[in-house]
């Protein structure tokens, strides 16, 4: 009893169009809660009230929580461990192979949260053995259609990722991010909390967390109206939108900025963040925090050879000495000058 007062608790706090979802009838009362046309391993772990509609896929191990849906066409494969509430709309696949020439079959996760909605045809990938082994999705987050996430890539809570977004391996992206249609993400690029991505952007570099992005990599300020909406005070808005102006819209070199940051007292803890990103990225690759500097390996001084081979090596080099011949007083020829007369 308890447990089913938490489920309603949890379920209440959930967005009125993620509510909708699921008293959306896509399934009349009298049809079975897993179709008899859905092929699910019996080594699957799932939950008595998970809905698994005709033409679904489970695999043996695969896990599934309370209250989740699974419409039809929908794939599940691989260890994908998935949480509660969850809904799964048509054509859309989760915990296959992920897409890296590396990758040797090594059993990596998905782990899925709570509360997501994934719309028609949205791919999610399996980790691989060299990034960690898993991809990890948060809580209550929109995937829209055709969006894909990549292996080894983790995504925060309250995010909202539209149609066609692709997110490449390796990348990371926090919390309350709106990500436009058509986006593409390079591979280990981090995007910060509350950020606002334009649609089509082509993102390289790490995308500091507060601020709006348009383009290839272009910081168009501050995220304004997605801070004022998440709760955030009007002196902490004004705070970082300074900053925002300091560090991105005036044309000074971002490092002289940044030092100018340390020498501030009572720094507002959101602008410390973003300062601290800043670092953070600086510290990386090619602009990325995710993709360390590799250090250069020391190159290999060969070892001396031993002095005997040495002192044969040499009597093998050396060239041959002209050897003088005698030649006998009674066989020089007439004529030929003595040594002496020379």
């Amino acid at each position: 009893m308890m447990e089913q007062k938490i489920v309603k608790g949890n379920e209440s706090k959930r967005p009125a169009w993620f509510r909708y979802l699921f008293n959306f009838p896509f399934f009349s009362e009298s049809a079975p809660k897993i179709s008899p046309h859905a092929v699910v391993d019996a080594g699957a772990e799932i939950a008595e009230d998970v809905e698994i509609g005709p033409f679904c896929v489970v695999g043996p191990e695969v896990k599934i929580a309370t209250g989740c849906r699974l419409l039809n066409s929908v794939t599940v494969v691989g260890q994908t461990t998935i949480g509660r509430d969850n809904i799964f709309f048509p054509n859309s696949v989760f915990g296959t192979a992920p897409q890296d020439k590396k990758y040797k079959g090594a059993p990596t996760r998905l782990e899925i949260g709570n509360g997501n909605a994934f719309r028609e045809a949205v791919t999610i990938h399996c980790g691989t053995e060299k990034g960690g082994g898993l991809t990890r999705i948060g809580d209550d987050n929109l995937f829209m259609v055709n969006s894909h996430v990549g292996h080894d890539a983790v995504l925060g809570s309250h995010c909202v990722l539209t149609n066609n977004t692709m997110v490449a391996g390796h990348v990371s992206i926090g919390s309350n991010v709106n990500i436009m249609g058509g986006v593409g993400i390079n591979q280990f690029v981090t995007i910060g909390d509350y950020a606002f991505i334009g649609a089509f952007s082509r993102i390289h570099h790490d995308v500091p967390p507060f601020v709006k992005v348009d383009g290839d990599d272009e910081i168009r300020g501050l995220n304004k109206v997605g801070l004022s909406r998440a709760g955030f005070s009007p002196a902490d808005i004004a705070e970082l939108d300074k900053a925002c102006r300091r560090l991105f819209l005036k044309r000074r070199p971002l490092a002289r900025t940044m030092a100018e940051f340390n020498t501030l007292n009572g720094l507002n803890p959101h602008v410390k963040a973003m300062v601290e990103f800043l670092r953070r990225r600086d510290e990386g690759r090619n602009g990325r925090s995710r993709e360390f500097r590799k250090p250069k390996e020391p190159k290999e001084v060969p070892a001396p050879p031993p002095a005997e081979t040495v002192s044969e090596a040499v009597a093998e080099t050396e060239p041959p000495q002209p050897v003088e011949q005698t030649v006998p007083a009674d066989k020089i020829p007439i004529g030929t000058p003595s040594v002496a007369g020379n």
